[in-house]
């Protein structure tokens, strides 16, 4: 009789633990414009990755948070204001409660910050200024705010389809000792060493410069494969993803791939890049005329993509997408439609589908998942 309670309680532990993890939940960040409009700043809902769900909890208020970065200890975040401000913020963030408190901003060295990055260390934020065609490195002090160190790095050039730089991100390498830039106006992604006890320059040139696309390709966001040997960047302009082999801050181009269907000739304008946590799909998503998000599966060995499905994100003009935690779900920005979508994600194959799922918010630009503590 004893053996039978043991093993009936353990059975109802593990059914407990295995409920527990079907009904996981998230604090979901969300950056904004706030000018013209009716939004105010960073939401945060609670994701419920059972179902998909999204209840409100709180905001904190800055003007147009368009991008935002997290610490990897998750006790900061730090936030661009994409608006006439072009300042970045810090803010303290109770992983428990969700709240996010202002601790202070600093000047961006340049106009129109789009897109900011957090080494992994948590020393230095990398904002990418679009408007002003630079690379900033702000150095993080003890307490989480952030220093007057600032290093702007002003790029130079232009291509066929711009005529000056256009710095649109910024990423940190799996290593922590490059920063990696796609700059849309020279279609180039330039490439630094980044050495956090140099301050105030803790960026300095890297061996390999930079990567030059082809001509007019418009190079917008990177992401990393988890296996850290490939990159990946999609274009704004060509609407392509490209595919590399990555090295301790060299790249070598393996494969150049359309987003857009075959005889489209609309504007695609390619927007936001992901690859899934177990390396097996890439997505990269379409903001103008087509609105779609492009599935593709990942050689492991090679990198290689190849196109196995399109999903039109349902909302107009889709800036960014997130897949979240569990895997089990995808939500798109619709900027222009005021919308943020949600769609079942099928981790065997990579398909979408929609779930009829959506959060009303004026112009949402970006989407973040946290694990509540």
């Amino acid at each position: 009789m004893a053996t039978t309670r043991i093993t009936l309680l353990f059975a109802l532990l593990l059914l407990c633990s295995s409920l527990k993890a079907q009904s996981t939940k998230y604090h979901l960040l969300i950056g904004t414009y706030t000018s013209p409009g009716k939004s105010e700043g960073i939401y945060v809902y609670e994701f419920d990755s059972q179902n998909g769900s999204m209840t409100y909890k709180s905001k904190a208020i800055i003007e147009s948070p368009s991008y935002f970065a997290l610490t990897k200890d998750r006790k900061f975040v730090y936030a661009v204001t994409e608006g006439r401000g072009s300042k970045i913020s810090s803010f303290a963030f109770d992983a428990k409660s969700g709240e996010l408190n202002y601790l202070n901003s600093q000047p961006s060295g340049s106009n129109g910050p789009t897109y900011i990055s957090v080494d992994a260390k948590g020393k230095y934020v990398f904002a990418a200024n679009y408007g002003g065609g630079s690379l900033t490195a702000l150095p993080i002090e003890q307490d989480g705010t952030l220093g007057a160190d600032i290093q702007d790095i002003k790029h130079e050039g232009s291509s066929i389809a711009r005529k000056k730089p256009f710095v649109h991100s910024a990423i940190v390498s799996p290593d922590n000792k490059f920063v990696l830039t796609a700059d849309l106006g020279t279609d180039k992604i330039n490439i630094y060493k980044f050495r956090a006890k140099g301050r105030p320059q803790a960026l300095s040139v890297a061996a390999q410069l930079f990567f030059i696309l082809d001509p007019g390709a418009g190079p917008r966001h990177l992401t990393f494969h988890p296996n850290k040997k490939f990159l990946y960047s999609v274009t704004e302009i060509n609407s392509k993803v490209y595919a590399f082999k990555y090295k301790k801050g060299h790249l070598s181009q393996i494969q150049a791939i359309s987003m857009v269907p075959e005889g489209f000739n609309g504007p695609g304008h390619g927007a936001d890049i992901h690859v899934s946590a177990d390396g097996k799909f890439l997505y990269a998503s379409t903001r103008s005329t087509l609105n779609e998000i492009a599935i593709y599966s990942i050689d492991q060995k090679t990198g290689m993509l190849n196109l196995i499905g399109r999903q039109p994100s349902l909302g107009r003009s889709s800036r960014t997408f997130e897949i979240d935690p569990s895997g089990n779900w995808l939500l798109s920005t619709g900027q222009a439609s005021n919308e943020i979508i949600v769609f079942k994600r099928d981790q065997q194959t990579g398909k979408l589908s929609p779930t009829g799922q959506k959060l009303q918010i004026d112009k949402p630009s970006l989407v973040r998942f946290i694990p509540i503590e």
